[in-house]
């Protein structure tokens, strides 16, 4: 790999798909990515040095010549990377990519990763790996991992999985060891169980019921970069949309699919269709009710919301920019990959997937 100096760091290595097909990891002093669907599990990463100082591991993956040429400050750098000392750390990645990426959707039949199982299994990772976490980085958080799940944990421990056991009980010693449960931290609550796909065509049912009687309407797609994780149902055309027309008023309803138990209160949402729009929030449930506005402020009247076209309207979920055929092709991609994961569990593949595709049958 050749290593160019950029900005007082150092960056270089393959080029890496878009968020959210691309797997990063924060370590101390740089940044490493890798193409999570990429058919050479073992590619190199695409690596930013913005500290070397800071990432004082180099030398574990580079070896100690290369990490003497990178200190030296020269302009560019050949190194040949250690498979065997990135293995961990693309691991590493490939579970925060879950963490915050996993398509989970009841519509498409993709089930939900147990957080409390993941983040469990993350936490006892990144603690493994101290030595690539010497000063604090956003994906070292030992404490952020395990504090949420404490009830979560204990319960899985009670369903008697051994696998699951095994690492409950190492949680627990390293909260212990770290103090992550005091006794007045507050336990979290149980996270619902994973749904079979025998569910899913109920919710979906549900989800997919359309106005009647409307001035317009329609289905629109979620951004996944606008909008948190884990909250809303990540398969197309999740959100529907009427025009519709009471006591003199005019106003925009959204409804946007949720995953299991999430709560989508203060979420923003717009709909713009030409000179008109709606904007607000959702609530819990993921729905909203808008009035509808011209451009100068005022509320759309009946007749000219009749007499208005509603062939470009658009939904726009989070605080993000309208959907593009782009996107909806990459949340294909992440979604194929999702369903390869399942069916057939890799050696990168976390027993939160093992568990999840074995409870869907």
């Amino acid at each position: 790999m050749k290593l160019e100096a950029r900005r007082g760091g150092w960056t270089g290595g393959p080029a890496v798909a878009d968020v959210p097909a691309a797997a990063v990891l924060e370590v101390s002093g740089a940044v490493l990515e890798w193409t999570v669907d990429d058919p050479d599990g073992a590619a190199a990463p695409r690596m930013t040095v913005t500290d070397v100082a800071a990432a004082d591991w180099l030398w574990r993956v580079v070896g100690p010549e290369s990490h003497a040429a990178l200190v030296s400050g020269s302009e560019l750098a050949e190194v040949d990377l250690l498979p065997d000392a990135l293995a961990p750390l693309r691991r590493l990645a490939i579970g925060y990519w879950l963490r915050r990426w996993w398509p989970e959707s009841s519509r498409d039949g993709i089930v939900r990763l147990d957080p409390a199982l993941l983040d469990g299994e993350l936490a006892l990772l990144v603690s493994s790996a101290q030595e690539f976490f010497t000063e604090d980085t956003l994906d070292s958080d030992v404490e952020g991992l395990l504090a949420p799940h404490r009830a979560a944990l204990s319960a899985l421990e009670r369903g008697g999985d051994p696998r699951v056991v095994e690492v409950v009980r190492a949680c627990v010693d390293l909260a212990d060891d770290s103090g992550v449960w005091a006794d007045d931290l507050a336990a979290a609550p149980i996270p619902a169980a994973a749904g079979r796909r025998e569910d899913y065509a109920l919710a979906a049912g549900r989800d997919g019921e359309r106005s009647r009687g409307a001035i317009a309407s329609g289905v629109a797609s979620v951004d996944w970069l606008a909008v948190p994780p884990r909250t809303f149902d990540a398969a197309e055309h999740t959100v529907d949309w009427s025009v519709d027309a009471a006591d003199a008023s005019v106003f925009a309803t959204v409804r946007v699919a949720l995953t299991d138990g999430a709560s989508a209160a203060g979420v923003p949402v717009r709909l713009q269709a030409g000179a008109v729009s709606a904007t607000g929030v959702l609530d819990r449930n993921g729905t909203a009710a808008l009035p509808m506005v011209n451009t100068d402020g005022d509320e759309l009247t009946e007749i000219q919301a009749w007499d208005h076209g509603w062939s470009t309207t658009t939904v726009t979920v989070g605080p993000g920019r309208p959907d593009t055929a782009e996107a909806a092709a990459l949340r294909d991609r992440i979604r194929e990959l999702a369903r390869t994961r399942l069916a057939q569990p890799g050696p990168d593949a976390f027993l939160a997937e093992i568990v999840a595709a074995e409870s869907d049958y």
